[in-house]
């Protein structure tokens, strides 16, 4: 469906601060929520099955190997491993699981076994399943359909005309690429990007309208949680009024896809967090995120039951990627409740936490950035001094 609104008109309500306006934004917003997608909902929890160590450059990420900050690590999980953290996922009310590994690919070794714990979350929990693994071809595509994958994961993370800010070494081209890999697999494409990484209003309308044109299933939202020692790391959070005003933006232009809130949710949107929802919200990530905590569980049911929202499951939810739990879209009625026995903490199941899941190693050195940008960090976060790596040239090394 075409957008509901032209490039104008988004750049204008981009510049409104009134929060009567706002408010007013979001109601428009909630209004073309409702009417494609009633009462239902799609929440998702992640697992971060590989962490760490990552080649490339993006800027906001700790991960990355020319981030001046200890790295994240975590070793490739087991199939089992995987499966455990989806069970937690299912006992929490989530309706689908994201497994995701860091970098741009991973080694034939590592990919088997996102294959392996794909079949067992197929097989033993009724979630729909998703994955994140960086760049691939159609055959890799393919190979997770058969494995039991519905949708793949694989942002743009920003406007085209500001990508080169954002990362180098992963180019926009090859994100896209990898998003026409998936779909020609005939797999659902799960597209978005991270507000606040430095880009204009009128980026923010051009990712938007990037995002209409690819029409991803699903569009997760972000928003930045800068990381000390990182090309990003001293920007504040969003004002959550102006994050709240572009996912409506957002909801206007993408009327039919799927939006879901990520990483940063918790740290920009504060109390406004249901309103957030009210903009044209279908889900958050339930649970912890790659690196960083997330909310607990039953807060999250709660806050969108609040709203009349509908996060039952379907009792076949894992057969179908894209039915969602409106009544009639798969045969029977869905359950009125979320039902009972759901778990409430996540320190009553064994979500992916990686407070205590994740090592941070220290870098013994950290190369410059390839776009020759510093790390960066708040005036209040002491640096860590850490060894650069010179590069000399010939004649220096001759000397």
């Amino acid at each position: 469906m075409p957008p509901l609104i032209t490039p104008e008109e988004a750049l204008a309500l981009g510049e409104i601060t009134d929060h009567a306006e706002i408010e007013a934004l979001i109601e428009r917003a909630w209004q073309a929520r409702v009417e494609r997608f009633g009462d239902s909902t799609d929440m998702c929890s992640l697992v971060n099955a590989k962490s760490g160590g990552c080649a490339e450059d993006c800027g906001f990420c700790a991960q990355s190997r020319f981030a001046d900050a200890d790295t994240p690590m975590h070793a490739m999980m087991s199939p089992e491993e995987i499966l455990e953290h989806a069970k937690a996922a299912e006992a929490a009310g989530a309706h689908r699981f994201c497994m995701v590994t860091q970098g741009q690919g991973l080694s034939k070794r590592d990919f088997q076994k996102i294959l392996d714990g794909a079949r067992l979350v197929a097989e033993q929990t009724s979630l729909k399943r998703c994955a994140s693994v960086g760049h691939m071809s159609v055959g890799r595509a393919q190979a997770l359909k058969d494995a039991g994958i519905q949708r793949v994961h694989h942002n743009v993370e920003t406007a085209e005309s500001y990508y080169d800010e954002v990362s180098t070494t992963v180019r926009y081209e090859g994100r896209l690429r990898t998003i026409d890999a998936v779909r020609e697999a005939g797999l659902e494409t799960c597209v978005g990007g991270i507000l606040n990484l430095g880009e204009s209003r009128e980026q923010r309308v051009e990712m938007a309208f990037e995002l209409a044109e690819i029409d991803p299933t699903s569009v997760p939202i972000n928003m930045l949680n800068p990381r000390a020692g990182t090309k990003f790391g001293d920007r504040e959070f969003m004002d959550p009024w102006e994050a709240v005003k572009w996912i409506a933006i957002f909801r206007l232009i993408l009327p039919e896809a799927l939006f879901r809130l990520c990483g940063g949710r918790v740290e920009n949107l504060a109390e406004l967090h249901a309103l957030a929802v009210r903009a044209g919200i279908n889900g958050v990530m339930m649970g912890n995120f790659l690196t960083t905590l997330g909310s607990e569980p039953a807060d999250d049911r709660a806050m969108f039951e609040e709203l009349g929202l509908n996060v039952a499951r379907q009792a076949d939810n894992g057969s179908d990627p894209r039915p969602d739990n409106r009544s009639g879209w798969l045969e029977g009625e869905t359950p009125a409740v979320a039902g009972d026995g759901l778990v409430d903490r996540q320190a009553d199941a064994p979500f992916w936490d990686p407070s205590s899941q994740l090592r941070h190693q220290r870098k013994t050195s950290v190369p410059p950035r390839p776009d020759g940008a510093p790390n960066r960090r708040r005036p209040a976060e002491a640096p860590v001094p850490l060894p650069q790596v010179v590069h000399v040239g010939a004649d220096e090394r001759a000397e």
